[in-house]
């Protein structure tokens, strides 16, 4: 095989490109190691494969083949590098790991972009569609097949769990973070001593004498009873809350397990049993511990805040490294603890504040945190070393994973905020590529026979140029009796009312005298004599016609068939 058959023209997104046919047989079960003349997409006249492709990616994976390395594009997005990929029928894990980095980066940003679309953070107003999705019933909503409950139960679901989708939504969301605030303000105030009733209680003593006296005593106090009534009218807004959401909530089950619904059920159930208990006069201290779970409340604001919810999935996505963080102060402190115990034996020290190691530990947990209490120091100087080591240590455990996390949240955050940005509806793009017309275009179209487009005027520069395997094929493709047809555009040329020539082929029985000079090109060939008078435009009848003449002939047909 010479080098010039072993050359492939590859036109990618109207780029061409040479290479030789041995080069993309070096990666087998691919796409472009299977090309073959029968192909589709291969054009005969031009003599190259043509792909409707991104040129610019098909550069690196023409590389590939040539080095066996591939690299990504920077100016590429990656999921369009990977459809091209396998397009291509190419594996996207044989990217090298100079870029692979760079490469999976739109990996993370899809999952990110996966999170933000569960955290619901849209602070525009649904569509009535969007609402009936959530409850399933979008084809009962489009056929007009809803009853009076289907219709009444998204709205009331939207009126408390959509606070952008109604101006109704909006009072009800402000009235529902008045009273958890109201509520908080309540929880703590109530606990201030200038906010709390002493309880006093009249006892009798007797005196040396025998006589009696009464005096006023203040046994402890008790929040003022304005309180109370506040906590009651706040439970009572929580109570009808949760009764009216749970009854049109789109599913029972997810919502009793979601954390904000049961912080805010345990809540309010720890008030209703702090009050039965206070009537029977039965109080309980553990009771009271428990009840500071309705300071959770603060929890139920993520609803109407997406700045909470991305702190939230901040500290999830960043589960890992808090976890390493932990590890290592937990390891940091255990071993420090251990230090300043034996360090400070070492010397003499009558004021040794170290008296275990478990003692030590809390001041491992001060000092590594850069807290710094005072409450326990070491005095020698084996142990005034141990905590600077113990310092430095903590500074450098807890640097090195806040970064990740604060990262985390601005990579949320500035997601959030370029999604506010984008368009809700996006401009359909129909998947379907439109067919190709089979037959010869109009002369004068774009890239029609003859015509100013540019296929045309590529076809043409290629047969004037010889271009290898063009006149073979036109003629085979005529020999086979395509004549008629390829000649149809050149019938429908306008030239007037005088068309002697073309009319007297008609007349003659069509162009078969034509094809066959066509389909003969090396013969010796001779106009049929009794075709009657010639005009002057055609060759003179009965002529013997030479090699040149021939050739010429030869030359111009294939253009005026064109």
């Amino acid at each position: 095989m010479t080098d010039a058959d072993n050359r492939v023209i590859l036109n990618v997104g109207g780029i061409r490109h040479e290479t030789y046919k041995a080069t993309l047989k070096k990666i087998p079960a691919t796409r472009l190691s299977r090309l073959t003349e029968a192909l589709a997409n291969y054009d005969p006249v031009l003599n190259e494969y043509f792909f409707d492709r991104h040129p610019g990616v098909f550069a690196q994976i023409l590389n590939y083949y040539r080095s066996g390395k591939l690299h990504y594009p920077t100016d590429v997005c990656g999921p369009l590098f990977e459809e091209e990929l396998e397009f291509w029928s190419l594996d996207a894990n044989q990217v090298e790991p100079c870029c692979w980095m760079t490469y999976t980066q739109h990996r993370d940003t899809q999952d990110v972009l996966a999170i933000l679309d569960r955290l619901d953070l849209d602070t525009d107003k649904p569509t009535e569609e969007d609402i009936m999705k959530r409850f399933g019933l979008e084809e009962e909503y489009k056929q007009g097949e809803l009853n009076c409950w289907q219709r009444i139960k998204p709205k009331i679901w939207a009126l408390f769990d959509e606070p952008y989708s109604s101006t109704a939504a909006k009072i009800i969301a402000v009235i529902s973070v008045f009273f958890i605030v109201i509520s908080i303000l309540s929880f703590c105030l109530k606990t201030h001593p200038e906010m709390r009733v002493p309880v006093l209680r009249n006892t009798s003593s007797t005196m040396a004498d025998g006589n009696k006296t009464w005096r006023l005593e203040k046994t402890e106090t008790e929040p003022h009873d304005a309180f109370f009534y506040i906590e009651c009218a706040s439970n009572a807004w929580f109570t009808f809350e949760i009764i009216i959401r749970f009854i049109v909530a789109p599913n029972k089950f997810d919502f009793l397990k979601a954390p904000v619904n049961i912080i805010d059920i345990v809540a309010t159930l720890s008030f209703y049993l702090d009050f039965l208990l206070t009537k029977l006069q039965q109080e309980s201290d553990m009771l009271e511990f428990f009840s500071i779970i309705r300071i959770m409340r603060l929890c139920k604001l993520t609803r109407h805040s997406a700045g909470l919810k991305i702190l939230i999935h901040t500290f999830k996505a960043s589960a890992k490294e808090l976890i390493l963080l932990i590890f290592f102060l937990v390891l940091g402190i255990v071993i420090f603890a251990a230090l300043i115990y034996y360090a400070e034996r070492i010397q003499y020290n009558p004021e040794n504040d170290f008296q275990s190691i478990p003692v030590g530990l809390w001041w491992a947990i001060v000092t590594m945190t850069t807290v710094g209490y005072g409450d326990m120091v070491p005095k020698t100087y084996v142990g005034m070393f141990v905590g600077a080591l113990c310092a430095l240590a903590g500074v450098l455990t807890i640097a090195l994973p806040v970064p990740v996390i604060v990262s985390n949240f601005a990579l949320f955050y500035s997601h959030t905020q370029a999604r506010s940005k984008l368009p809700k509806k996006r401009r359909r793009v129909l998947p379907v590529e439109a067919p190709r017309p089979k037959g010869p275009k109009a002369p004068g179209a774009p890239g029609g026979a003859g015509g100013p487009g540019p296929g045309g005027t590529r076809r043409m520069n290629a047969i004037k140029h010889n271009h290898p395997g063009a006149l073979e094929a036109k003629m085979g493709r005529i020999a086979h009796g395509g004549a008629l047809q390829e000649l149809m555009p050149f019938r429908t040329v306008g030239m007037g009312a005088n068309r002697p020539f073309y009319n007297n082929i008609d007349a003659q029985g069509g162009p078969t005298a034509l094809s066959s000079l066509l389909v003969t090109p090396n013969a010796q060939l001779a106009m049929n004599s009794t075709a009657g008078p010639a005009p002057p435009s055609a060759p003179a009848p009965a002529a013997q016609l030479q090699c040149g003449e021939q050739d010429k002939i030869l030359e111009k047909v294939p253009l005026l068939i064109l």
